[in-house]
């Protein structure tokens, strides 16, 4: 499974992908509005700290505005994934540029049936937001297991990224039900390193250490 972090924050995506174990990045206008910054200069940042792909939302809605955004937010670098809502004009524009070999990300997907039609269009991506399901008492996982099996059935190239992942146990069980990407907040992935048994197990064996009054170096 790839591992993206969901944030426009660039001291935590330099913090993280210091570790080797950041694949890409997803940012959204809210995370953009968070960070502070303009969208350009620091999705451009973004793209000099990771080496995969960079996810940057187009805002318009219409067809001919989503083109319009898309040539800016391309000119970044070869690493900008579009976003795209999973509307009409969304999914068009999906199947224009992944024609042309462009990296695309449909966002906002909530049924199977969206996932399906992102897939017929070429998506690069699929995004299902799970965490928003839970959120009205809906099972987001359920949701992951139907787009598995649907694109498993007819091999769709399109990759499952996971989204709105709320805690670790978002990550593992996309990971069991075998979804390509999940995309992770900061504090979620640091919250993946942890467990109190190897923080007790770390200390046991340093207190140990310091008995035998020995040193490596």
């Amino acid at each position: 499974m790839k591992f993206f972090l969901d944030t426009a924050e660039i001291d935590d995506i330099r913090e993280l992908a210091a570790s080797g174990l950041v694949d890409g990045v997803t940012t959204n206008p809210s995370l953009i509005m968070k960070s502070g910054r303009d969208i350009f200069e620091v999705t451009r940042e973004i793209c000099d700290v990771v080496d995969g792909p960079v996810s940057a939302e187009a805002t318009a809605l219409d067809y001919d505005g989503i083109l319009r955004e898309a040539d800016k937010l391309y000119e970044i670098s070869d690493q900008i994934t579009l976003k795209v809502p999973l509307t009409v004009d969304g999914l068009k524009a999906c199947k224009y540029f992944t024609s042309q070999g462009r990296m695309v990300n449909v966002t906002l997907c909530f049924s199977a049936s969206q996932a399906l039609l992102a897939a017929k269009a070429g998506a690069t991506f699929i995004s299902p937001f799970i965490g928003r399901h839970d959120d009205i008492s809906q099972d987001g996982m359920a949701l992951i297991e139907d787009i598995r099996v649907i694109y498993d059935n007819y091999d769709f190239s399109t990759q499952i990224l996971v989204a709105s992942i709320r805690h670790p146990l978002h990550v593992v069980d996309a990971a069991r039900i075998g979804a390509d990407v999940a995309t992770i907040p900061p504090a979620v992935m640091h919250k993946l390193f942890k467990h109190p048994l190897t923080d007790n197990g770390l200390d046991a064996f340093l207190k140990d250490w310091e008995k035998t009054g020995q040193s490596i170096l």
